[in-house]
């Protein structure tokens, strides 16, 4: 299964998180850039935290953070954006900002991409810096 990485000393069909959330983020690249948005950057990490996608649309400049539930019994995906995730977020994207020499005032926003099970949507603004 390519793609996949398993923990030393698990049992067969047990995965790592990390590559879950790899595919899952790999898939809301592709379900973004399907809607027309132009992926610039997967995974930014700075010390301040990780931005899971940025990308373009229009004249706007994204940053999108995915979140994953296989189900909603421990709730929504969008409800693992607490108020510290953002502020993280916000942190790294101005960083990315200031990193390419681009104006305070450059056109963003930031959405949440949901997969629920098999199900992707986006929402748009989730959150203000």
């Amino acid at each position: 299964m390519r793609g996949y990485t398993r923990h030393k000393g698990s049992r067969t069909g047990e995965f790592s998180a990390r590559a879950v959330g790899f595919e899952k983020e790999a898939a809301a690249a592709k379900y973004l850039k399907e809607r027309g948005y132009e992926i610039l950057v997967r995974n930014f990490c700075s010390r301040n935290g990780e931005i899971d996608i940025i990308a373009k649309e229009g004249g706007t400049l994204v940053f999108a953070e995915v979140k994953y539930r296989k189900s909603s019994d421990y709730g929504m995906p969008q409800e693992a954006v607490d108020r510290r995730k953002i502020g993280r977020i916000v942190r790294t994207a101005r960083y990315y900002l200031l990193k390419e020499g681009l104006p305070e005032d450059t056109p963003c926003r930031f959405d949440v991409v949901m997969i629920l099970g098999g199900e992707i949507s986006v929402i748009q603004n989730a959150f203000d810096a």
